[in-house]
């Protein structure tokens, strides 16, 4: 997970310091989409989470399954979430949801979680 974290910080970084206007704006409203307004930030994340599997994106994946572990979300949530995740998405979700399942198992056991071999897309900040 460090090596994850420590890549997307790096190229997000690249892609801010750019100094485009457009990209800065869409990584604040990226950023202040996750925090507490009428529904809170877990419910984000877990909507977050949703989303990535929907859109099959394991890079932003693996960053919701990392925010929503750092608030409290538990392995029966995650597994709520990614049914979710399954009726709309469908069985092509599956590859991703072992993927996600691993990761989930890991964090819980403290251990490391290994970085997506794909690029980083997702701008959280």
């Amino acid at each position: 997970m460090d090596e994850f974290d420590r890549y997307r910080a790096e190229m997000n970084e690249k892609l801010i310091g750019g100094d485009h206007l457009g990209i800065k704006r869409f990584f604040a409203l990226d950023t202040q989409a996750y925090e507490d307004g009428a529904l809170d930030k877990r419910t984000k994340e877990l909507m977050g989470l949703v989303a990535s599997t929907v859109l099959r994106c394991d890079d932003c994946i693996t960053y919701h399954i990392k925010q929503c572990f750092e608030i409290g979300i538990n392995r029966a949530e995650f597994l709520d979430a990614f049914n979710v995740a399954l009726v709309v998405g469908g069985s092509i979700t599956i590859p991703h949801l072992r993927r996600a399942i691993d990761r989930v198992d890991q964090l819980l056991e403290g251990q490391t979680v290994a970085p997506s071999t794909s690029g980083d897309t997702h701008s959280h900040s």
